[in-house]
C-alpha cells in the first residue's frame, strides 16, 4: 500500500517554494545591478543605496509582521505580504530612475519583511519539536538555492531579452505562488480536512490551541529579555550574509576580473554551498538533540562552529591572489555561515512557542538592521579605499564577536521560565511539549 504523504510535509514543501521565490526576488537586483548601474549612470554609493532600500522596511516589518501573524493567523498575513512583494518585483521592470528603484525596493522590503517571521509562526503548530531544526534548515536551504540560481536565471533572461523582462517574469511567479499558498495552507492542523488524528498526535497539537493563543496578551518585556542576544548574533550573521546577497557579483567582476559568463557560475558556487549548509545545520541540530536531550547543546554548538568556521575561511580569502581560490574560500566561508541559519530560526520556536511570530520578528530585526548598514557601508568603504579589503575585514570581525556571543544563548530560558529560573530536569516547551 502506498504511504500517504503527511499534510505537514506538503505544507513544508509549499513554504520551501516561498523561501525559494522570495530570495530570487531579493537577490535579483544585485545580479542586474551592474547593468542597471551602467544604463542609469549610478555611482557605487547610489547602487548601495538601492541595495539597502529593501532593508529599512524589512527591519521594521519583522516584529510587526510576526505580531500580526500571532494575532490574525499566518494565512491572511502572508497572502497580503506576498502580493505586495510580487507586485513590487514586477513593477521594478518599469523603473527609470534611482528614486523609482529605491521606492520599489522599499515596497519589496515591506512585503518580504514580515514573511519569514510569519512562516516561522506557521510552523509553531505544524512542526513537532524534533523536526523544527530540519524544517527551518530545509526552507532556508531553498532560500539559498533561490539565491544560487538567481544569477544564471536572471542573466539568461537579460541575455535574450533584457534586465527589465527579468523582473516581469519573477514578479508574475511570485503572484502565482500566492494563489497556491491560499489554496493549500491552513493556520492549524485542526482546520485542515486532510490531517488525520494520528498526524495530529505526531505533531503534538491540541484542538483549539491556535485560537486560544491568538487571544493571549503578548509578553513584550519577557520576549525582549529572552531574545535580545539572539537578535545581536543574528545581526553579526546578517552583516556577512548581506555582503553575499548584494556585493558578491560586483566583487567578483571588479576585484577578481570575472566576465559576465563566468559571473553566472562563480556567483552561484558560494550560494550553493550555503544550500548544503542550511539543511545540514538543521539536521545536525535535531540529531544532537535526539541523541543527547540537551537543547542548549544542540543549538549552541552549531551556532558557534558555524560562525567561527566562517571566520576561519573568510580571512585567507581576503588576501589570496588567485581568483579561483578566492571563490573556493568564499564558498567554504558561506557554507559554515549558513550552518547557523536553521538554528537561529529555531530559537524563536524554542523560546517563545505560541509567540514565535513576534519572537522571530525580534530575532530577524538584527538581520534587517545589518541590511540597512552593511550594503551602504560596503559601497562607501570601497569608494573611500578603492579596495574590498577593509569591508571584508569588518565582516570577519563581526563573525568573531557573534561566535563568542552565541556561547551565552540558552533556549531553555523560555518565556514561561521565571527570570531567575535555571531549568533542570523536565520542562514545558513551546506550546505544551515536555522535553528532558
Amino acid at each position: 500500500m502506498k504511504q500517504r504523504i503527511k499534510t505537514r510535509h506538503i505544507i513544508l514543501g509549499v513554504m520551501c517554494l516561498m523561501y525559494f521565490i522570495a530570495y530570487i526576488d531579493r537577490v535579483n537586483i544585485s545580479v542586474a545591478g551592474p547593468l542597471i548601474r551602467q544604463e542609469m549612470g549610478l555611482t557605487s554609493a547610489q547602487l548601495g543605496l538601492v541595495f539597502s532600500a529593501f532593508a529599512y522596511p524589512y527591519a521594521v516589518m519583522q516584529i510587526l509582521g510576526g505580531w500580526l501573524s500571532d494575532k490574525f493567523g499566518p494565512k491572511k498575513v502572508l497572502i497580503c505580504l506576498s502580493v505586495i512583494w510580487g507586485v513590487a518585483t514586477l513593477l521594478t521592470g518599469f523603473a527609470g530612475s534611482v528614486l523609482t528603484l529605491v521606492l520599489l525596493r522599499f515596497a519589496l522590503g515591506v512585503g518580504e519583511g514580515g514573511a519569514f517571521p510569519t512562516a516561522t509562526r506557521a510552523f509553531t503548530y505544524w512542526m513537532p519539536v524534533a523536526e523544527r531544526g530540519f524544517a527551518q534548515g530545509v526552507t532556508h536551504s531553498f532560500a539559498r538555492l533561490g539565491g544560487a540560481v538567481t544569477p544564471p536565471i536572471v542573466l539568461a533572461i537579460i541575455a535574450t531579452h533584457g534586465w527589465r523582462e527579468a523582473f516581469f517574469v519573477l514578479g508574475a511567479i511570485s503572484i502565482a505562488w500566492t494563489l497556491l499558498y491560499a489554496f493549500v495552507f491552513k493556520n492549524s492542523p485542526d482546520e485542515h480536512k486532510r490531517v488525520t488524528p494520528e498526524e495530529m498526535t505526531e505533531i503534538g497539537y491540541s484542538r483549539g490551541e491556535c485560537q486560544r493563543a491568538a487571544k493571549a496578551a503578548t509578553p513584550w518585556r519577557r520576549l525582549f529579555k529572552r531574545m535580545w542576544l539572539v537578535t545581536f548574533v543574528d545581526f553579526c550573521y546578517g552583516w556577512s550574509l548581506w555582503v553575499y546577497l548584494t556585493w558578491l557579483p560586483s566583487y567578483l567582476k571588479d576585484s577578481r576580473g570575472f566576465d559576465l559568463k563566468q559571473l553566472a557560475l562563480f556567483t552561484a558556487l558560494p550560494l550553493m554551498a550555503g544550500v548544503v549548509g542550511d539543511t545540514l545545520g538543521g539536521v545536525l541540530s535535531d540529531r544532537i538533540f535526539k541523541h543527547t536531550g540537551n537543547l542548549r547543546l544542540a543549538r549552541g554548538a552549531i551556532l558557534f562552529v558555524g560562525l567561527a568556521g566562517s571566520l576561519v575561511f573568510i580571512v585567507p580569502m581576503i588576501f589570496t591572489a588567485d581568483a579561483v581560490n578566492a571563490v573556493v574560500l568564499l564558498s567554504l566561508s558561506f557554507f559554515f555561515l549558513e550552518l547557523t541559519n536553521a538554528v537561529l530560526w529555531s530559537l524563536p520556536l524554542d523560546i517563545a512557542g505560541k509567540f514565535a511570530g513576534t519572537a522571530g520578528g525580534m530575532m530577524n530585526t538584527g538581520f534587517g538592521l545589518a541590511g540597512m548598514i552593511s550594503p551602504v557601508a560596503f559601497g562607501y568603504l570601497i569608494e573611500m579605499t578603492g579596495s574590498y579589503t577593509l569591508p571584508f575585514m569588518i565582516s570577519a570581525g563581526l563573525l568573531g564577536v557573534g561566535a563568542l556571543a552565541s556561547l551565552f544563548i540558552n533556549p531553555l530560558r523560555t518565556i514561561d521560565s521565571p527570570d531567575d529560573h535555571k531549568p533542570r530536569g523536565f520542562r514545558r516547551h513551546g506550546h505544551g511539549h515536555a522535553l528532558p
